[in-house]
């Protein structure tokens, strides 16, 4: 039996402060290494001697792992507990980064960074489920995308000081202080959460999946963007640590982007600011595609920095009050992850082919036009509905 800290909480786990900490924290950690990819690829380059392809691919091996390891945590929560979870995926993290110590080649580095991704993605999706479990979620996926914004200047204030040996043992440590405060995760191995929803928080279901194919589709341009956006920089002819800097200090940005969130859910409803928020999102990506001058590189950088926190405050909440049985919101992290994954994958081969970062920075406004649709779509969809149930 949970203690109940309120009414809600006694009907709810998840509402519960320890709940909420621990998968927050999880949160961070899981996508550490999905929101230091910018300054990591710089590492890989640097320290390791890999091409701007095989940085690409590298990174996509991880976060196809991430991908894989939520997909396993739909099918394995109902059979194995949500605690089972994250200490497999504590486990198999460990394993991978301390591997990469060792085995340093292109080859091995794919497979190993796969397998890191795999135990983050077990590892990430219990969290994130944990947090869509609550009873308000948005607020919820709110605090943890300012805590997000505060851990990635953090990491790339960090990271770059860091060896590679540094790196993965940084992201060891990360998981090894989880250990013991497993138990704060609700245990009961059913992913529905037993606990009843308000009426306003209620969506069709089938918004839910469209929400997940929206968010694979708006993370293909943020995973383009990020993975390459420091070595454009350097191939546009930036010096390489202003650019790393101004990426650093332009996450601060995304503590804007999360009060901007809150803002508009108190005042707006749920549809139009995401729509608004993809328009400038497709312009502030596309503007690099036409030059990558200083003025035009800080424009772009902070609009994202700012605009990607609050595309995620919509989209991770959305999805998690379409469906309150919690399957949905588990396969936040693996959409997260193959749309990331895609992104990087798709600009090694439009380098590889020659067609430059011009052609990514494409791309990735081509990524949040597609998701921009979606939504559009899905909007009109849901607003001929209203107004047919009401006449």
């Amino acid at each position: 039996m949970p203690t109940a800290e309120s009414s809600t909480a006694s009907q709810n786990p998840f509402d519960s402060k320890g709940s909420f900490l621990l998968s927050l924290y999880m949160t961070l950690v899981g996508y550490s290494v999905l929101v230091a990819l910018p300054a990591i690829n710089s590492a890989w380059v640097d320290q390791l001697g890999f091409s701007d392809v095989e940085v690409n691919r590298v990174a996509s091996s991880d976060l196809l792992g991430l991908f894989l390891g939520s997909v396993a945590v739909s099918f394995l929560i109902s059979r194995l507990g949500r605690r089972a979870l994250i200490y497999a995926g504590i486990v198999i993290a460990i394993a991978a980064n301390w591997l990469c110590i060792y085995f340093t080649d292109y080859s091995a580095m794919l497979i190993l960074r796969t397998l890191a991704g795999f135990g983050a993605g077990l590892y990430t999706a219990v969290a994130v489920a944990g947090l869509g479990a609550r009873s308000k979620p948005r607020e919820a996926f709110n605090w943890m995308l300012l805590a997000f914004a505060f851990s990635q200047f953090i990491e790339l204030q960090l990271i770059p000081h860091l060896s590679m040996t540094g790196i993965y043992l940084f992201f060891i440590a990360t998981y090894v202080v989880t250990l013991p405060f497993v138990g704060y995760m609700p245990s009961q191995k059913q992913a529905k959460p037993e606990f009843a929803v308000a009426s306003g928080e209620q969506r069709p279901g089938a918004l839910a999946w469209i929400g997940i194919f929206a968010i694979v589709v708006a993370y293909i341009n943020i995973g383009a963007y990020w993975s390459n956006i420091e070595l454009a920089a350097e191939a546009g002819g930036l010096d390489g640590d202003w650019a790393a800097q101004v990426i650093s200090w332009s996450v601060l940005l995304s503590f804007v982007g999360c009060f901007g969130a809150m803002y508009a859910l108190r005042h707006f409803d749920y549809d139009r600011p995401i729509l608004v928020t993809f328009v400038l999102m497709v312009f502030a990506v596309g503007l690099l595609a036409v030059d990558i001058s200083a003025g035009f590189f800080v424009f772009s950088v902070a609009m994202f920095n700012f605009l990607w926190i609050f595309i995620d405050v919509y989209q991770m909440g959305g999805v998690s009050t379409a469906d309150r049985t919690g399957s949905a919101a588990a396969f936040i992290p693996g959409a997260q992850g193959l749309g990331q994954m895609l992104g990087p994958l798709v600009a090694s081969f439009l380098l590889e082919t020659g067609t430059g970062f011009d052609g990514i920075f494409i791309l990735c406004a081509g990524a949040s036009a597609t998701a921009l649709l979606i939504y559009t779509l899905s909007y009109l969809a849901t607003r001929e509905s209203a107004k047919a149930s009401t006449q």
